[in-house]
């Protein structure tokens, strides 16, 4: 039988030939080695950068509770109970007082009777307790009330006595004008003069950084001028009764107002 003969090849379809045949060889292929190699490196640093942040906000999220963080010994929008350490006498009164860091009548009263108030509640004659607030940021355009105040509950953290401390501390710093307020840096350095060091001062940190309490405050100030009743700062408070300020602002008279609830 007779067998067709093969068509002779042209030029231009024996170079095309020769191209496909290079291809299917594996021509080319370290180029492409390094572009996948290249890709598989981006790929991997995006895994871990994910990784990294979503660390990061786990770690966010557990200092600050899912917003819901509360300062030892407290309820969301309700007072934090002054050195926890300390078991009060029976029948010892519980005394409120409702504070804003900025408020230059706070800062009066803190100078008047803040040392009684805390030499009473050390020996156990009151249950004292603190209302920090936060109104003032709006009306003088700043948020040091805030920061304050989570300063002092951060300071809570490092154990007993330290949101007393820092308490002290902030309104011996007054700023002679108010609205002025506080630094960062200025707090960090009042959280020092409470001794906070080392670990105890970087967990501070990242607790104001990240502002832990800042929803508990503003519960707090939410609460004061709702159900709590008040109506400025300073106010004062006697097992849930608001006294006159006017008979509550030496030593002498706390003394006595504190006798006379005691049971």
């Amino acid at each position: 039988m007779a067998q067709k003969k093969k068509k002779p090849q042209s030029a231009g379809s024996d170079r095309q030939a020769k191209i496909q045949a290079a291809a299917s060889s594996g021509a080319g292929s370290g180029a492409n080695k390094i572009v996948i190699a290249a890709v598989a490196a981006v790929v991997a640093i995006v895994a871990v950068v994910g990784f990294v942040v979503i660390k990061q906000v786990q770690s966010d999220n557990a200092v600050k509770g899912d917003g819901q963080a509360v300062p030892a010994g407290a309820t969301m929008g309700g007072a934090y109970p002054a050195y926890q350490d300390v078991t009060a006498k029976a029948g010892a009164p519980t005394v409120e007082a409702f504070e804003d860091f900025q408020c230059p009548g706070c800062q009066q009263f803190e100078r008047a009777i803040g040392s009684t108030l805390v030499d009473l509640a050390k020996s156990g004659d009151i249950k004292l307790q603190y209302h920090m607030l936060n109104f003032l940021d709006q009306r003088l355009g700043n948020t040091s009330s805030l920061q304050a105040s989570n300063g002092a509950y951060c300071a809570a953290d490092a154990g007993p006595g330290k949101f007393e401390e820092y308490h002290t501390i902030v309104y011996a710093n007054a700023p002679e004008q108010e609205g002025t307020g506080w630094t960062a840096a200025q707090l960090k350095d009042y959280a020092q003069q409470a001794g906070l060091t080392g670990d105890a001062l970087k967990t501070w940190e990242s607790c104001t950084e990240l502002g832990k309490y800042t929803n508990y405050n503003k519960a707090v100030d939410a609460n004061a001028f709702g159900k709590e009743g008040i109506k400025g700062t300073p106010t004062f408070k006697i097992n849930g009764t608001i006294i006159d300020n006017k008979t509550f602002a030496t030593p002498d008279q706390v003394k006595a107002a504190v006798a006379a609830a005691t049971k």
